[in-house]
């Protein structure tokens, strides 16, 4: 059995993984996948990358893009959702925040630098005409870590998956004042060099498995519910969720790639461009 270490968000975009562990798919090829849960976000699956702590990894598109650049020896693998990330913008329930324009010139709460958290901090502010040099941040690692930062005044806003931070609108935690979609396919298959160079076979395998799982996943019976039931979220939300999500079997574009690498160019995230095949197995 080959142990294979792999990580991602505790969200409902990754039930096709815990479905195949659970279903044991990849024990029946001789695989002993271990997931991890990172409620911490990309920063912190970059650095578990980065340190050779994990093997794979599903992370935000934006997030490892700079990392690479940065030096983590790490490469796409595929993508895994084809679909832009929709971030919620939200501010405390009791916030003077009424609008975006509110915002400018205030405190954002990231999970930590590096992350989409803050990353795409920097694209809402562009989309907007802000001063990045302008903007300000408060790392609170997680989601509840924001809900604290949100609640006690440490920060003013927080932008963080839509339909992850629902409940926490709909019982009057938050308020979201809007939302922000990523411009590109929003999370990626991720593996160090050092396992995807060591096992092709075994990544072939892991890859045929998650392709399956992921292109019936909608038409599994009664998806939308086990969904809701076990993210604890409205089915309606759910199902509005599901119109907006596809998942890929497809390697990420170049075109792709470039507008991620354009875009952080432009916001003064990285300091220059690499070639595809620094990024792409």
């Amino acid at each position: 059995m080959k142990t294979v270490k792999i990580i991602g968000v505790p969200e409902h975009f990754n039930l096709p993984w815990h479905l195949a562990i659970e279903e044991g798919a990849f024990e029946q090829r001789g695989i002993d996948l271990q997931w991890t849960d990172v409620p911490e976000g990309t920063g912190k699956m970059c650095q578990l990358l980065a340190n050779e702590q994990t093997d794979l990894a599903i992370i935000l598109t934006e997030g490892i893009v700079k990392s690479i650049t940065e030096g983590n020896r790490s490469k796409i693998v595929q993508e895994y959702i084809a679909t832009p990330l929709l971030w919620g913008i939200h501010v405390g329930a009791q916030s003077a925040h009424q609008t975006i324009a509110d915002l400018k010139n205030t405190k954002a709460a990231i999970s930590r630098y590096g992350s989409g958290s803050h990353l795409m901090a920097y694209v809402h502010a562009q989309n907007n005409l802000w001063d990045l040099d302008a903007l300000q941040f408060e790392v609170i690692n997680n989601l509840d870590g924001a809900v604290d930062g949100l609640t006690h005044g440490k920060a003013d806003y927080f932008m963080w998956e839509h339909f992850t931070t629902k409940p926490l609108v709909d019982d009057g935690t938050f308020r979201r004042l809007g939302d922000c979609p990523t411009p590109w396919p929003c999370f990626m298959i991720v593996g160090t060099e050092k396992f995807l160079s060591g096992n092709p076979r075994v990544l072939d395998h892991i890859l045929e498995i998650i392709n399956m799982y992921t292109r019936d996943f909608k038409h599994i019976p009664s998806i939308d519910r086990t969904l809701a039931n076990r993210y604890q979220q409205r089915l309606e939300d759910i199902q509005e969720w599901m119109t907006l999500t596809q998942w890929s079997q497809e390697q990420l574009t170049v075109t792709a790639l470039t507008k991620v690498q354009d875009t952080l160019m432009r916001l003064a995230l990285i300091d220059d461009k690499k070639p595809s095949d620094n990024f792409l197995l």
